[in-house]
């Protein structure tokens, strides 16, 4: 910029001049009065037009794309592939709901444009049939259908709020953890390394059921643990049903107990219970009553060498103590846009609920792997119980009302995998979320009459069963999937914006806090855990009522993974331990052999691709249309979120999140 006064002084004093000039438009100034030319002008257009061209041809191919992959996924998937629980009351309730709000969004755009306002008009002046219908329409919805949603929404609301002030408590109690830096610590003095019979006998047992991808790393690692080798015993506990693998997992036994490893292999003829049938035959073995302490670690688990050594110390002076729980970490937590979300579920789980209730409580669900037992506290419980598919849960419960106390233990990790496809994180979650609710019926009675505090049975049936297990589910599917595009037909029930939005992204911050490095996926955490809320509660739903879905137990796809970063690692022990002798799998004659029979008798694997999931296309619509029913009422926030979520039930029920098959 000129400016509009300038004083140029020259020091010799024998040639003294002083230049006033004011005025920005000074003649002296000639670059000042330049315009620019047309052809920069020009030049400025066609870059702007460039950079506008470029990116809408971007749009054009990112779209292209986009449709051509969802046209491939419609053309390839056959809907009849889904489980037929898909079929079932949820999923018709889904599909009438559906209807009806498209009926209702076409006669709201018609008054939209026709602009009728029938409070300013009689009964009498009304004209048409489709006038009359949505005078109708508008009479019965404020009669009968705006009291019971406005009664519903305001239950939910409640529900939200209580179990959103749960989690803050939560919250609350790990941020004071951290500032006193409380954690277990251990009683006595730790056990000597020169006296191996100072030891506590161990057990570990690795149950598995067709685990091709990660079996041979599972018993690898329980190998590697470091404890005295005449104080463990590791027991394989099969329940495959392919003969060839079952092969190979002898062969892996016995390529360990060839090099010293004292390592069984078991497998049952009667294979009922799923993996509380296969631990419940496990432990009814005759040695077992030799053994103190057991370690369960499920197939794709791969615990560090000093695991026990961090874990078993505990129990020493400490006779009330029945399990130590260790916490999970992920080897594939950034493998794609699923692991992510789930890494973030999975961190504030361990970080949070189970550290906040193991050091205030004593008590937490237990995790079904990466524990281990007083093999004495499972026994005095009734051991393991075949009567739900949450085996770990219930033996945790039964464990607590015999007054037995728990540790969680944040610092120890154990390595596995997440599940990489929607699939096959919806079979785990269905599990997950069906089984407490079996377990919650058949548990009450022993809850009721149990001996331990009322303060102790109000917090197992409130929080740990109805609060976090079935009220969580209840009120995110009714309140965001049903309630809210409801009030878009609805208005007098319309959802204030703090419900929406500043309290669900103020929770979402909270749950992403153990895991700060997932803070760009803020916004799609929020929508993926209201769209997994249709698995959530309809789980939730079979469970209480005992329906057909909530017995079945599909074991969770594995890929493997876990081992191909740890294979180096395992060579470099193998060699440290064994001098010379390093650990060669199947390079033995007998394994070769062994290795080719099982590929000629290698049956082709049936090619596996990406489903459509009809309940999450449904309600993915559902809010579509809510959405576009929001945009005639200019409701700003109400529509983003009604569309933003329409898009993400749209890409789930795609199948284009997680793993994509070929």
């Amino acid at each position: 910029m000129v400016p509009d006064s300038v004083v140029v002084t020259v020091e010799k004093p024998s040639n003294f001049s002083l230049l006033k000039v004011n005025g920005s438009d000074s003649s002296l100034f000639p670059d000042k009065e330049k315009a620019v030319s047309p052809k920069q002008f020009t030049w400025v257009l066609l870059l702007k037009a460039h950079r506008v061209l470029t990116s809408l041809s971007w749009l054009a191919m990112a779209s292209r794309a986009i449709f051509v992959s969802v046209k491939k996924r419609i053309a390839l998937s056959d809907l009849s592939e889904e489980e037929p629980k898909s079929r079932g009351r949820l999923y018709r309730f889904i599909k009438a709901f559906l209807l009806i709000s498209i009926l209702a969004l076409v006669l709201e755009v018609v008054a939209h444009f026709k602009k009728w306002n029938f409070q300013m008009i009689q009964s009498r002046e009304v004209q048409g049939l489709v006038q009359s219908s949505y005078m109708a329409w508008l009479s019965f919805r404020a009669d009968y259908i705006a009291p019971f949603v406005i009664f519903l929404s305001k239950l939910c609301v409640v529900l939200f709020l209580i179990q959103s002030l749960d989690r803050l408590v939560l919250c609350l109690g790990c941020f004071w953890i951290k500032y006193k830096k409380l954690k277990p610590t251990i009683e006595g003095e730790i056990y000597d390394i020169e006296d191996s019979s100072s030891f506590p006998m161990v057990l570990v047992q690795i149950p598995m059921c067709n685990e091709r991808e990660v079996y041979a790393q599972s018993i690898a690692a329980a190998c590697e643990l470091d404890w005295p080798r005449d104080r463990i015993l590791i027991q394989v506990l099969d329940d495959s049903d392919d003969g060839n693998l079952q092969l190979l997992i002898k062969d892996e036994v016995s390529l360990w107990h060839e090099k010293g490893i004292n390592i069984v292999y078991r497998h049952r003829l009667i294979r009922t219970g799923y993996k509380a049938g296969n631990l419940k035959s496990a432990m009814a073995c005759d040695y077992v009553k030799d053994y103190e302490f057991v370690t369960i670690f499920d197939a794709d688990f791969q615990p560090n060498p000093d695991f026990l050594k961090l874990t078993i110390p505990h129990f020493k002076g400490n006779p009330e103590l029945g399990l130590v729980q260790a916490r999970w970490s992920f080897v594939n937590k950034d493998e794609n846009l699923l692991t992510r979300l789930q890494n973030v579920n999975l961190c504030f789980h361990f970080e949070v609920e189970q550290q906040v209730n193991g050091v205030f409580l004593n008590f937490f669900g237990f995790n079904g792997t990466a524990g281990v037992w007083r093999i004495k506290a499972l026994e005095e419980s009734g051991g393991w119980l075949e009567r739900t598919t949450v085996e770990d849960m219930d033996i945790a419960v039964r464990a607590h009302l015999n007054g037995w106390k728990f540790i969680f233990l944040n610092d120890v990790k154990v390595l596995c995998e997440l599940p990489e496809s929607y699939e096959a994180y919806k079979k785990q979650q269905h599990r997950w979320h069906s089984g407490p609710m079996q377990l919650f019926r058949l548990c009450l009675p022993a809850i009721l009459t149990s001996k331990i505090s009322m303060w102790k049975k109000a917090n197992l049936i409130f929080l740990f069963f109805l609060l976090r297990k079935l009220i969580l589910p209840f009120y995110s599917f009714t309140l965001f999937c049903i309630i809210l595009p409801l009030t878009m037909f609805i208005p007098e029930a319309e959802l204030p914006i703090w419900v929406i939005c500043y309290v669900p992204i103020f929770m979402s911050l909270l749950n992403i806090l153990p895991s700060p490095k997932s803070f760009p996926f803020l916004v799609p955490y929020l929508l993926f855990e209201n769209t997994m809320s249709v698995t959530k509660f309809n789980a939730m739903i079979s469970g209480l009522f005992q329906l057909g879905s909530a017995y079945e137990w599909v074991v969770t796809k594995k890929t493997g993974r876990s081992s191909e970063s740890d294979l180096l690692a395992f060579a470099e022990r193998e060699s440290k331990s064994f001098g010379e002798e390093k650990i060669l799998r199947r390079h033995s004659e007998s394994g070769l052999e062994l290795l080719s029979k099982l590929k000629e008798q290698e049956v082709p694997a049936v090619k596996k691709r990406n489903k459509l999931f009809r309940k999450e296309l449904a309600l993915a619509f559902l809010l579509l249309t809510a959405s576009a029913r929001s945009l005639l009422s200019a409701h700003g926030v109400h529509f983003y979120f009604l569309l933003f979520q329409g898009l993400s039930f749209l890409v789930v029920g795609l199948d284009l999140i997680g793993e994509q098959l070929s």
